[in-house]
């Protein structure tokens, strides 16, 4: 057994194998897994809980499943999907975990974020964070028509990625002391995030003692997982489309 962290699969009607695939390793978790955690970005764009569109209603049907054979499934916003609200969660059979979160995995305090707000270089975009989230212009939005939201969504699309573009490399990833910031107040000394799309673990030394960053797998071409076993080791592994087998197999033939 262990527990799967996932982030950034950017789910779509624009990439149905990365559902597909998405479904067959949710399946796996639900025979396997102790629990799910989805770390921000599990759909591409979402632009309100009423609209449920082939993709969407796929995946909340396959998450109603895997919770009723008793997986915890935990989901946390990214930048992209900060919009699910309640009637999904409900729908679907997720927990909602707020950015910033201390988990308690096997008797190790481990904080959760989705990562982009340790991109402290990144001006433009927190800026733009900040006025999102927004209480009252999150309320405007959701006021207008479906079809309204959806050319709004996709104007901000293309202008993140006009962005992502323009951006030096180093502003659009973490800043090492706003990483250091958040690993003491939370008084941990592992910290597991997405939203970069640079997967790898990060060593570093907090308080005098060993720490680590682990940075989750972007779904592209393949899928990405971190399995966190109960004894603390920790895998990221990848898995192709079409390819699938289980992720908690034993058996290395």
């Amino acid at each position: 057994m262990a527990t799967a962290f996932i982030s950034d699969c950017h789910l779509s009607d624009n990439s149905p194998e990365m559902t597909q695939l998405f479904c067959q390793f949710l399946a796996d978790c639900s025979n396997h897994a102790d629990a799910l955690y989805i770390l921000g970005d599990f759909f591409d764009v979402w632009i309100g809980d009423d609209y449920l569109g082939k993709t969407e209603q796929t995946i909340i049907a396959a998450l109603q499943q895997s919770r009723q054979k008793g997986l915890p499934i935990y989901l946390m916003h990214g930048n992209r999907d900060f919009l699910i609200g309640k009637r999904f969660l409900k729908n679907a059979g997720c927990t909602f975990l707020p950015d910033e979160t201390v988990a308690n995995l096997y008797g190790k305090p481990v904080l959760l974020m989705h990562g982009d707000t340790l991109c402290t270089a990144d001006i433009a975009y927190l800026k733009f964070r900040r006025w999102s989230r927004c209480w009252f212009i999150k309320k405007l939005f959701l006021m207008k028509s479906l079809q309204t939201r959806a050319a709004i969504a996709a104007r901000y699309r293309k202008a993140s990625m006009a962005h992502t573009a323009d951006t030096a490399p180093e502003i659009m990833d973490v800043t090492p002391p706003e990483v250091e910031k958040k690993m003491k107040k939370h008084q941990v000394q592992t910290l597991i995030h997405g939203h970069t799309h640079r997967p790898a673990v990060h060593t570093l030394s907090l308080n005098n003692q060993p720490a680590e960053r682990i940075v989750l797998p972007a779904w592209h071409q393949t899928g990405g997982a971190l399995l966190f076993q109960p004894d603390g080791t920790h895998t990221l592994v990848t898995f192709q489309p079409k390819q699938y087998r289980s992720l908690f197999d034993q058996d290395p033939s």
